[in-house]
């Protein structure tokens, strides 16, 4: 192996990017002069990333949404397969974008290139023939939960758990006071925190929705106050003018605001769109109510795919619904609202659901960048058959 190695890393995704930069740390402890390229985010770029191209640009969702960005994104694929062909790394890592990602590593592997995919495609879910495209296409898939590692077991695929970093990142300890006094809050207010997603697109397909039921819990709960983050100036923007519609002001009983971290700390209640932000609210320890909503035609087809019981990740770790969900058609205003009022006025003991939470947090925490990056080498360091 070469003093300096290159790693190539592709992510397509604000959560890849941070993926992506938690392992190039944790592999220049063994590989301090290693040189990473591809495409990546600013937490990558600012640990010396070169990225030939802005991750945004694969920042796309669902069956029918891409088709419009072929041409560009097949334009891509080839540019990178030229230039690692030209360049070999010593291991191609593909950070989620399966769709992009899978395309690319078959082609590196057919040239002997070793490729890694961290973050498992939802192959337990739905369409598992794709498993025989997986496996042509990775030497290693990381997983972040340890129930996706049975479909790669069954079929030969190397697999390895390596935990979530935010588990890893996140502690055990209550920050809700310190995050209210942040937002100039008082300790006995009731607080719920909407988040209706970072995507204009889920944003359009849910806000309405979620401001609409916060609006009727105000009418038998009129000390509720609501905070909403916001992800980018854009959503920002997308946000105010939804309140505007939906003859809500901002003020005291309803704020936007820039961290969800916080937010999410602060409130004793989240309702929020399925997706990584309901791990972090696990993780923070607070009650949730998930809902999420597909384009019409993307969801047609979806739903003839998924073979699982639930799409939140609360509920797919715990094997058993602990919070509710409700997706597409059966998410409704009413439903909400019924939940939210139930759990402010309710006497339900939250003590079992945070035990579970817990018990979650802990088995997620294993060092996750650390635990990626020494698989990673271990197969790089791998004779060539």
């Amino acid at each position: 192996m070469s003093k300096a190695p290159i790693f190539g890393i592709v992510a397509g995704e604000k959560s890849g990017d941070i993926l992506g930069a938690g392992l190039m740390l944790a592999l220049r402890e063994d590989f301090p002069d290693a040189e990473f390229v591809g495409v990546g985010g600013p937490d990558m770029i600012a640990l010396g990333f070169r990225s030939m191209n802005p991750m945004e640009r694969l920042s796309v969702m669902g069956f029918v949404e891409p088709l419009g960005r072929l041409p560009e994104l097949f334009a891509l694929k080839k540019r990178l397969r030229e230039y690692f062909v030209e360049n070999p790394p010593v291991a191609f890592i593909g950070i989620d974008s399966p769709a992009f990602n899978l395309r690319l590593e078959v082609e590196l592997r057919q040239r002997k290139i070793k490729t890694v995919h961290y973050v498992s495609p939802s192959v337990w879910a739905y369409h598992e023939k794709r498993i025989h495209k997986i496996k042509r296409a990775v030497d290693l898939m990381l997983t972040l939960f340890p129930f996706e590692t049975t479909i790669y077991q069954q079929h030969g695929v190397a697999v390895k758990c390596v935990g979530h970093p935010l588990a890893d990142t996140i502690g055990f300890d209550d920050k809700k006071l310190e995050c209210r006094e942040g937002f100039e809050l008082n300790p006995d207010d009731q607080v719920v925190t909407l988040m209706p997603g970072s995507r204009g697109g889920e944003i359009k397909r849910l806000a309405p929705v979620f401001l609409s039921a916060a609006l009727e819990s105000l009418q038998d709960c009129p000390q509720l106050k609501f905070l909403i983050p916001y992800s980018s100036a854009s959503t920002k923007v997308q946000l105010a003018g939804l309140l505007k519609e939906s003859s809500i002001f901002q003020g005291e009983q309803f704020r936007l605001v820039d961290d969800s971290h916080a937010a999410i700390s602060a409130a004793d209640l989240v309702v929020l769109s399925s997706g990584t932000a309901t791990l972090e609210t696990l993780l923070l320890r607070r009650p949730m109510i998930v809902g999420y909503k597909l384009a019409a035609f993307t969801f047609a087809i979806a739903s003839r795919l998924v073979k699982i019981p639930f799409v939140a990740l609360p509920n797919l770790l715990a094997g058993r619904q602990l919070v509710p969900e409700y997706i597409q058609h059966q998410l409704t205003v009413e439903k909400v609202h019924n939940d939210i009022v139930k759990f402010m006025t309710g006497s339900e003991d939250q003590d079992q659901l945070m035990q579970e939470f817990d018990s979650i947090h802990k088995s997620l925490r294993l060092d996750a960048s650390k635990q990626a990056a020494n698989a990673i080498i271990e197969l790089v360091r791998e004779p060539e058959s």
